[in-house]
């Protein structure tokens, strides 16, 4: 039994990191966006992988375009237009960009105008070619689109429309293919390894990016990451291994829905 406890110490440690522990061709990192801790690590694994290229959840691929390479927080926040585009401040994830500055930066965002056709035209239109590829073109079983209906009201404090639920699901899927597609992109074009920096609940193994990551690419090797916080908050799903970071202090998440 102490051995085990010593194990899982060192498993879920907040920022220890054994040399050569993450290895694939596609190195997948979960984040709680705003746990600085969690961005920390996420920049010194990327040190270590030395990844070709980096995709990113955050940017859509005009945003990517205009990445310049070994620029400062300021000018990269900038091109980016980061100010308007919903996440946290930008010095969280500039580490990650400087610890690789010569890897291509790729975006997977999935832009408004898009977002907004899913509810009229369906995922498989708003992906596009190769849908199928990806599964998009096949409903969710039954149980497993139960599960993520609730899951998706839960985490929007109760306060959705039922109505809502299907489309929020569906955008969910897209993001999840779109992620999946892109790292697949900039694995053909630069080699590997890609890393890919995304939230926990688009890197689970059991139904985020890497299921339809591994539906169109069955014979690379993937490497998932989640991260938790301490004590607290471990993310849920299936994951290659999970560590924690300090928990932050975030107030009521429910009191913008009342």
């Amino acid at each position: 039994m102490r051995l085990l406890a010593a194990f899982l110490i060192a498993w879920l440690s907040p920022l220890s990191l054994a040399a050569g522990s993450f290895v694939g061709d596609v190195i997948i990192l979960g984040e709680l966006h705003d746990n600085p801790g969690h961005h920390t690590r996420q920049a010194e694994i990327t040190a270590e992988v030395k990844p070709t290229a980096i995709v990113f959840e955050m940017l859509t691929e005009a945003q990517a375009a205009r990445h310049v390479p070994g620029a400062d927080a300021a000018v990269l926040s900038e091109a980016f237009d980061w100010e308007n585009a919903g996440w946290p401040d930008f010095t969280m994830y500039y580490p990650i960009f400087a610890a690789a500055p010569d890897a291509r930066i790729f975006g997977a965002g999935v832009p408004r105008q898009e977002a907004r056709q899913v509810r009229e035209k369906g995922i498989s239109f708003v992906f596009g070619i190769g849908a199928g590829a990806y599964g998009l073109n096949d409903p969710l079983p039954e149980a497993e689109q139960t599960a993520r209906e609730a899951d998706q009201m839960a985490a929007h404090c109760d306060a959705l429309p039922k109505e809502m639920l299907p489309f929020m699901v569906d955008f969910q899927r897209l993001r999840d293919a779109r992620l999946a597609q892109k790292t697949v992109r900039a694995l053909e074009l630069t080699g590997g390894p890609v890393v890919v920096i995304t939230g926990n609940g688009h890197a689970r193994r059991d139904r985020g990016m890497p299921v339809y990551l591994e539906r169109v690419k069955p014979d690379i090797a993937v490497f998932v990451l989640g991260q938790g916080e301490e004590g607290s908050r471990l993310p849920p799903g299936v994951f290659d291994r999970i560590m924690t970071s300090p928990t932050v202090e975030r107030g009521d998440p429910c009191a913008a829905f009342r």
